[in-house]
């Protein structure tokens, strides 16, 4: 994401620059994600937060989608790479892995094993704050590599708050990357 663009008008005796750009919605929309972190919005501000939020995220996905190699499917909900601590459990016993990334419609990780696409699984995500997420994930694919195996899975039975705060992560995320513009 970008700052700003700063243009400098040559033939304006001022010589000013002219700042455009994404400073002060970003700003805004920091602090407002601040207040709903710690739960002090009001119902106004906390759905001009969702609505920011959204933006965001769909100009974020709208970045992502141009930049799309052939035969690569767009993504429908914004994820982040984070390495986070999860404990799989497959039909066939329980694995560690590390999330390679996450999203609040499921996560990338690495691990040992070979689970069928379509297998669902029992997963206990470490968050840095608060308790374990415990989900129920669908695997969606799985890339074999020597010795350890690459997979994404779907959440499928993730209730609203549980939801809302894996988006809540995933801001965090965004906002520290973009805290240096």
């Amino acid at each position: 994401m970008v700052d700003s663009v700063t243009v400098r008008r040559e033939h304006c005796p001022q010589q000013k620059d002219v700042a455009m750009g994404f400073r002060e919605p970003l700003d805004e929309f920091r602090d407002l994600h601040e207040r709903a972190r710690s739960a002090t919005l009001g119902p106004p501000d906390l759905a001009k937060y969702h609505a920011l939020r959204d933006e965001l995220a769909q100009l974020l996905l709208s970045a992502h989608h141009v930049a799309l190699l052939p035969r690569q499917r767009q993504r429908r909900v914004l994820r982040v790479a984070r390495t986070l601590p999860v404990d799989i459990e497959f039909r066939h016993g329980t694995v560690r892995a590390m999330t390679l990334d996450l999203s609040s419609g499921g996560f990338g990780a690495l691990f040992e094993g070979t689970p069928l696409v379509g297998e669902k699984a029992k997963i206990t995500l470490s968050l840095p704050e608060g308790p374990p997420l415990q989900a129920t994930a669908r695997v969606v694919a799985v890339k074999q590599q020597v010795g350890i195996a690459g997979g994404s899975f779907q959440f499928t039975d993730l209730d609203e708050t549980e939801i809302e705060r894996l988006e809540v992560y995933v801001f965090d995320a965004i906002l520290g990357q973009v805290a240096s513009l």
